[in-house]
Parts: structure tokens; sequence; C-alpha cells
């Protein structure tokens, strides 16, 4: 199933794509979704014929989860930017947060803040957890994950490289997309542990393409490892990092200055499309 989160001119809803139509599942968002038993099931056994539908063509996408509990996300977890950073290969996930006021969905404007100089992009396979765990191992942390979606890490790495802590180059409001669907791990090559084609690309250049086969954590290691620390709740999302091709290791340096269009995608789940327009200093 591809699922999402819409908005529409009541509010969001939780719909399902079933060809050129979005399904509502009857629930106000994706999260919401989520939190219900047997949520796969209630959403498979909607039909257009039973629901409301809205169409595809024009669709308002609001970030797949728009409130979800914790965003967890994954520095240097493929090899070969891991290499272009010049960092040796880690022992453990390297780990930060973002807050949910960061999210922006598969169409908005990135709002590029007038703080930094130096905003860089990130294309990431998201996965998004479908059951409250904790210390899960095997296959509880496989069944956990709902499915996965695309998020664009924006960064600000002036900000970033401050200090040797990363959130104050990540989190900032209304950077980051993410969407359009949640695609479920039966739909995608390899489940659970998917192998995908990534790619960003800036005003029609590829700047990054890789395969999420290159991950050096996988995305049920990655859920062993944060509940292991924190229970992960339905609706959370564990950006899993980002492929060689940032703007911040080119030679020369390439950054996001504003009116740029990027295009973040991941084979078999989505494109993400977004303007990056600059914020005026209040």
């Amino acid at each position: 199933m591809k699922l999402a989160t819409l908005r529409t001119t009541d509010g969001t809803r939780a719909v399902r794509l079933d060809g050129e139509v979005l399904v509502d599942l009857g629930a106000p968002d994706l999260g919401a979704l989520l939190a219900q038993e047997d949520w796969a099931a209630k959403a498979a056994a909607v039909t257009a014929a039973n629901a409301t539908t809205y169409p595809v063509e024009g669709a308002d996408f609001a970030p797949v989860v728009p409130n979800p509990s914790k965003i967890v996300c994954v520095g240097l977890n493929y090899r070969n930017h891991i290499q272009e950073m010049g960092r040796d290969l880690p022992e453990h996930p390297t780990l930060f947060a973002k807050f949910a006021d960061s999210l922006i969905g598969a169409n908005d404007d990135i709002v590029r803040p007038a703080e930094t100089e130096k905003f860089d992009w990130e294309v990431e396979l998201a996965l998004v957890v479908g059951a409250p765990v904790r210390r899960a191992t095997g296959a509880e942390a496989e069944q956990a994950i709902a499915g996965f979606t695309v998020l664009n890490d924006i960064t600000c790495r002036d900000w970033q490289f401050r200090t040797r802590e990363w959130l104050q180059g990540k989190t900032w409001d209304s950077t980051t997309p993410v969407g359009p669907y949640l695609v479920t791990p039966d739909e995608l090559p390899g489940g659970v542990r998917p192998s995908l084609d990534v790619k960003l690309i800036v005003d029609g250049e590829v700047m990054q393409s890789d395969s999420t086969g290159d991950l050096l954590f996988d995305p049920v290691a990655l859920v062993e490892y944060v509940s292991t620390m924190i229970r992960l709740n339905p609706g959370d999302i564990i950006a899993t990092g980002t492929p060689g091709g940032v703007g911040h290791a080119r030679k020369p340096e390439r950054y996001l200055v504003g009116g740029e269009t990027v295009v973040t995608q991941i084979e078999g789940i989505g494109r993400l499309e977004n303007t990056v327009a600059k914020e005026a200093a209040a």
C-alpha cells in the first residue's frame, strides 16, 4: 500500500493511493491511523466505493506524518558519504534529532533561513514506525516498520559545525520535506531492508545518486538500536542517512541560495519537489 496525509478544505486526512484517486481511510492523518490496532488491515479494507475519494492530480500532501512524537536521524551511514567527509567507518550509528516543526509537505517551499550561508541538501530513505516497541530485536524490530518514505535532510552546515553536536544545523523551521507516501515493505524489493535507488537533483543537475544497499546500518538494525534507548511510537520517523554528493563535500562547495528547484526521489516510493524560498530575517 501507498499511504499519505492529504490536506483538504476540511483539514488533513489519512489516505491510500488507489489508481488515480486517494481513498479516505477515516483518520485525520497517517499518525492517527498508525496508532490504531490492525491499522494495515483496516487501511486495506477501505474501498473507493465505500469512502470519500480525492484526485491524485493536484493533491496537496502534508508531511507524511505531521506530528511524530520523535524524528531520529542517522549521520554517516553510507560508506561513500563517510569517505567523502574524511571519516572512519563508525562502530555505532551517529544519531541526532529533528522536531516536528521542521517538517513540510512533498511540494511545499523549503524555507532558507536568513541566518545561514551554507544551506545544503541530503536525500534520505526514512522508515516510519507502525507499532510501539522498546528494546526490539529480530522479528519484533522488523514488524515495527510500517513502511518507508522520502526525506530531504536540509542542513545549515555553518550552524551544524559550530560545535560537535549537530542538532543546531539540522532542525530549522519548515526546512525538511517528507513524503509524499509511506510505502509498506511488501511492495519494495528487500522488504524491511530495501535496496532502492536514491537520487537528488538541483535545477536539473544530479547531485546525489546511490542505492540504499550501501547503508552501513540497515533499517532493522536502526530500530533495534534506537529502541534500546527509548520507546518508539507509531508514526515515529527514523531517517537512515544520506549518500555522497552533498554540497558541503564538493570542490568547490555548493549550497542552496534561494530559487532552486530540488527534486528528491527514491525508486518505488516517490518524489519530493520543492522550491527553495528565502526567509526574511525577523
